[in-house]
């Protein structure tokens, strides 16, 4: 078992996964979906100990992948997005690296590294450099080294990638074999292959978990309504009597009759679960004979997107408070610029004042120079009228 616990990761003021917790059992297949940048990889990379943690915890068997990292390593097997390969080594070569590395016994490792090549389907490539190898070829020896060792959880990030469509039916086949006995964590862009493959969807959006649900109940986290098809032996008039008056049916069309036959195409309420159980015995109690019913479910694709997809209102309104914050902060800048020009103004009349002051001071000063000017030229006269005498 897995136990992922409050795992949080911030990069730069951004978090990339946040408050993250959700328990893998075995014998399940899980898929992990969300939108590029959404935190995938960087969830796949702290459980399986590449990276540290901000915050929480994983546990496998146990065992704290940070504070027992060997003994939980040695349970995971992970094929990362661009599998780390040496381009020198022959496949062959490598794989007996891989089991080295992972402490397998010398004995084993031969037998297990054929094994291997034989199941990942890379037997007639062994001999070959990995460099010569085609990107489909390359992501097969990467899964081969992740599964050497028969781990119990195998984790795999965009596993498909650069494969042919036969080899990827035939990935689908080995994946759904390890998941009888393995615990099987996968991430994909190719929503088609985690709905063909997976028993339960993990859904994460701008780093939050929030869908944690088996892939038939994602319905439910969608609001549109229930579309179902019914064939009926009867008449159009009888038919829509009868369902008509059902509670949660919004409408009843009904198709070209063909020998008999009565195609329905009703249309109900997103929350009535029990709606295809009503219609049944509706129809039963009046006698109505019906030869098939099936309902549309929305493809993984059509409830990926609404599930992801920003809400407007709540788009809006975050664009209205953008807009008022703006506005806010340009009034106070209009205002801050006011008092600044009312400080310029003050300070130019202090200036004003000041310079008024000391013009005024200078002519006060000149009217005392040229009093002082004129005593001393009046002591000059009296002092030649003196002599003169």
């Amino acid at each position: 078992m897995v136990e992922v616990k409050n795992l949080t990761k911030k990069y730069s003021g951004h978090t990339a996964v946040d408050d993250i917790s959700f328990t893998l059992l075995p014998g399940k297949i899980y898929g992990l979906l969300g939108p590029n940048g959404a935190g995938k990889s960087t969830t796949m990379n702290m459980m399986t100990g590449y990276i540290a943690p901000g915050g929480g915890t994983v546990e496998v068997d146990g065992h704290d992948i940070y504070k027992d990292g060997k003994a939980a390593r040695s349970r995971i097997g992970y094929l990362p997005e661009n599998p780390p390969l040496y381009q020198d080594m022959t496949v062959h070569e490598y794989l007996v690296f891989v089991a080295e590395l992972k402490g397998m016994d010398k004995s084993q490792r031969l037998v297990a590294v054929e094994a291997v090549m034989e199941d990942a389907g890379v037997l007639d490539v062994a001999d070959k450099l990995i460099r010569s190898l085609s990107k489909g070829y390359r992501q097969r020896v990467g899964f081969a080294g992740a599964i050497i060792n028969d781990p119990a959880v195998v984790i795999l990030d965009e596993p498909t990638v650069g494969l042919d469509p036969k080899q990827i039916l035939e990935f689908r086949d080995r994946i759904r074999s390890l998941g009888e006995e393995h615990i099987v964590l996968l991430s994909s862009h190719i929503l088609s292959e985690i709905s063909a493959v997976c028993d339960h969807v993990f859904i994460i959006n701008k780093g939050k978990l929030i869908v944690d649900d088996d892939v038939s109940n994602l319905d439910k986290y969608v609001n549109s309504d229930r579309r179902i098809t019914i064939s009926v032996k009867s008449s159009e008039e009888d038919v829509v009597l009868v369902l008509g008056d059902l509670e949660g049916i919004k409408d009843v069309f009904c198709g070209e009759e063909k020998d008999g036959v009565l195609e329905l195409d009703i249309t109900a309420a997103a929350d009535n679960s029990d709606i295809t159980e009503q219609i049944s015995l509706a129809l039963m109690e009046h006698r109505i004979p019906i030869l098939g019913m099936k309902e549309e479910k929305g493809s993984l694709e059509q409830i990926f997107l609404e599930i992801t997809q920003e809400d407007p209102a709540a788009a809006e309104e975050a664009e209205s408070e953008t807009e008022t914050g703006e506005s806010e902060e340009e009034t106070n800048e209009s205002e801050t610029e006011t008092e600044e020009s009312e400080e310029e103004t003050n300070e130019s009349e202090t200036k004003t004042e000041e310079s008024e002051e000391e013009t005024n001071e200078s002519e006060t000063k000149t009217e005392e120079s040229e009093e002082e000017a004129g005593e001393e030229s009046d002591k000059g006269d009296d002092e030649v009228t003196e002599e003169e005498k």
